[in-house]
């Protein structure tokens, strides 16, 4: 299974530190944070991934290079402007085949295990959700026996984290779309699949949540 990081956001919530570099580069307990995915997910076995990128991107490129020294294979989106995160893996979608792959926000900090991850057969995504933090207290999508729910309650807040198949985006179009537009049809078929994970898990988007991922994670292994 191959991988995407979406790592194409201004990360304006995060200024003066993103002024001059991509978010994915800020450092947290002690790696750029990028860097925490890629070896996560090269420790679960997933050694193909994609970046895509928009802001500084050519930051990106120069930090990681090729992936080796790390552990995986890298190949890159470049998107000029942002595409939002439909509209990143649409375009991204010729670097990641035609098979299912795991998605993950490169600006969460967690330690979730990739290698535990699949889709079923018969959907097209694969949605892992958490409690909801302070920041997110509505939550995004209710979790019934396995499925995701437009409807169901109580609601937990989607990870960053997910499997999709490239089917999910049938019929779109080259642009900027959100990847909730293509998920909710989805949904409302049954045809996307959850999981809550209890496990630690921080959105660094703003300075104070960077703090808290310092200190909820520690020094970086």
């Amino acid at each position: 299974m191959k991988a995407m990081i979406l790592a194409a956001g201004k990360g304006e919530r995060m200024r003066p530190l993103t002024l001059t570099r991509p978010k994915p580069l800020i450092e947290v307990n002690g790696r750029p944070l990028i860097e925490h995915h890629l070896l996560a997910l090269a420790a679960a076995g997933i050694t193909e991934l994609v970046i895509n990128h928009a802001w500084l991107g050519d930051q990106l490129e120069a930090a990681l290079g090729d992936g080796r020294r790390l552990g995986v294979a890298l190949r890159f989106s470049a998107e000029g402007e942002p595409l939002e995160t439909g509209g990143g893996i649409f375009r991204a979608l010729p670097l990641l085949g035609s098979a299912p792959f795991v998605l993950v926000n490169g600006d969460i900090r967690t330690d979730f295990d990739f290698g535990s991850l699949a889709l079923p057969a018969d959907c097209l995504a694969h949605l892992v959700l958490v409690d909801n933090p302070a920041h997110h207290p509505e939550g995004d999508f209710g979790l019934l026996e396995g499925r995701i729910s437009l409807e169901t309650a109580p609601r937990f807040t989607y990870s960053g984290i997910a499997v999709l198949h490239p089917q999910l985006f049938a019929g779109c179009a080259a642009g900027a779309f959100k990847l909730v537009d293509v998920l909710r049809p989805a949904i409302a078929a049954g045809r996307v699949s959850g999981e809550r994970w209890p496990g630690r898990w921080v959105d660094v988007g703003t300075l104070e949540r960077l703090a808290e991922a310092e200190s909820l994670f520690g020094t970086a292994s």
